[in-house]
């Protein structure tokens, strides 16, 4: 290809930033951009932005709801870091800071206390809840910024309570310790989801470097603010259920814009229902659309997956009831009002799967704990659900994986709340 240019020899681009092309003239090559390209990443103002605040390769190196999460993550961060200059104050007011006849021993003693209660709060939840974190990021992402508001409106009204201030403020660092471990474990979780080249570093990285911004900003803002409201605690209240107003709308915007595409409980439970329902598989984000992101104290029949044989069968005749119609590497019961998943070790993936959907088709169907049968007929009814759950998952299951996959759904792998237990049982045959 020859013009007035010279001869193109290549072309080039940076990701979908900018692109160049090559040309040979009079025996020379020349470099020269693409008048069809975007912003420089290295020369323009905005490329340098990009560069210093957004990962290697955006928007192809990371998930498409990369953006939308990260602009209302922003206005999170910052609202938090306004209220919690409001909080401080307090927590420093309280301790004794301006007062005169407070000692430095007392105020040591406080904070001792509140560190101290905190670190053990962080240890006690990690062990309750630290597995399920993972499987419901988005739910404990909003628990965990919900309960930081609260602990910062209870440091904010310790003063005004001076015989439970240390009580008040211990309390506040349980609260604040389970919000460290809670978001941080939910935002590790959700920037796997987001790294697309395995960048979790990179964007890690970059999202740090965002909120260090924001902080900044809101340093600068809090500047301002705190002369206004030192010895006003009508201004101080009034300020802080503003940003605590803008901080949870913008949380809940944030987790509302993630779109993951691996299967939890809710999302496969979702997805299941609406394919029996009406034969139609939901795309990732109508499922994730519909999914709910807190957490839910409503009584509904558990499922528990990953569990030891016990708690399936407790007798050679349930063990032959679980086994009947069933091929699969998993047996299913029900105890004590739970539907209970056994996973034998040579189960796959999509093995998982197909339990968890008929763990959920079982739990749906399961009567309220209020009933006029005899334990006998209970146990006798369940395992018949069991039996057409088998049935069930044979005729319907293959179609529905290949749905799922075909509307976009990553089959490899789940985000379901196993646990470890794995067992080998007799067949019937033996």
């Amino acid at each position: 290809m020859e013009n007035d240019s010279g001869v193109l020899l290549a072309s080039e681009r940076y990701g979908s930033a900018e692109s160049w092309k090559y040309f040979a003239k009079d025996g020379v090559v020349e470099r020269r951009r693409d008048g069809s390209g975007g912003e420089s990443r290295g020369t323009s103002v905005v490329g340098v932005f990009k560069s210093v605040f957004l990962p290697q390769g955006y928007p192809e190196s990371v998930s498409g709801d990369y953006l939308q999460y990260q602009f209302w993550d922003t206005v999170q961060a910052f609202s938090s870091s306004l209220s919690g200059t409001l909080a401080t104050q307090a927590s420093l007011k309280g301790v004794g800071v301006g007062n005169q006849e407070a000692t430095v021993a007392a105020a040591t003693v406080t904070w001792l206390l509140r560190d101290g209660t905190g670190m053990l709060g962080r240890i006690l939840f990690a062990w309750r809840k630290g597995s399920k974190l993972d499987s419901e990021a988005k739910k404990w992402r909003l628990f965990a910024d919900v309960l930081n508001d609260i602990a910062m409106f209870m440091e904010i009204l310790a003063p005004y309570f001076p015989p439970f201030f240390t009580l008040i403020v211990c309390t506040a660092g349980v609260f604040k310790s389970i919000v460290g471990v809670a978001g941080g474990a939910t935002r590790a979780a959700l920037t796997v989801h987001q790294a697309r080249r395995d960048n979790m570093a990179d964007i890690s990285a970059k999202d740090g470097s965002q909120e260090t911004l924001v902080n900044l900003a809101g340093l600068l803002v809090s500047l301002i603010l705190i002369p206004l409201v030192t010895n006003n605690p009508v201004l101080t209240l009034s300020l802080f259920f503003l940003f605590t107003t803008l901080h949870l709308f913008a949380n809940y915007k944030a987790v509302r814009s993630v779109v993951m595409e691996t299967f939890n409980e809710a999302r496969l439970s979702i997805v299941l229902q609406h394919y029996l329902s009406d034969k139609r598989i939901l795309s990732p984000p109508e499922a994730n659309r519909r999914e709910p992101v807190f957490l839910e104290f409503r009584k509904t029949v558990p499922i528990k997956l990953g569990v030891r044989l016990q708690e399936v069968v407790q007798s050679p005749e349930e063990l032959q009831l679980a086994l009947k119609k069933n091929n699969m590497p998993y047996l299913l019961g029900m105890r004590d009002g739970c539907v209970c998943v056994c996973l034998g070790p040579e189960a796959s993936v999509h093995d998982e799967i197909r339990a968890m959907c008929q763990a959920v088709w079982i739990s749906s169907k399961l009567s309220p704990p209020a009933s006029t049968e005899t334990p006998t007929q209970q146990q006798q009814s369940h395992w018949e659900m069991v039996h057409e759950s088998h049935k069930l998952m044979d005729a319907i299951f293959n179609p529905f994986l290949k749905g799922v996959e075909a509307a976009g759904w990553d089959t490899k792998r789940t985000l379901l709340d196993w646990d470890e237990w794995r067992v080998e049982w007799k067949s019937k045959s033996n």
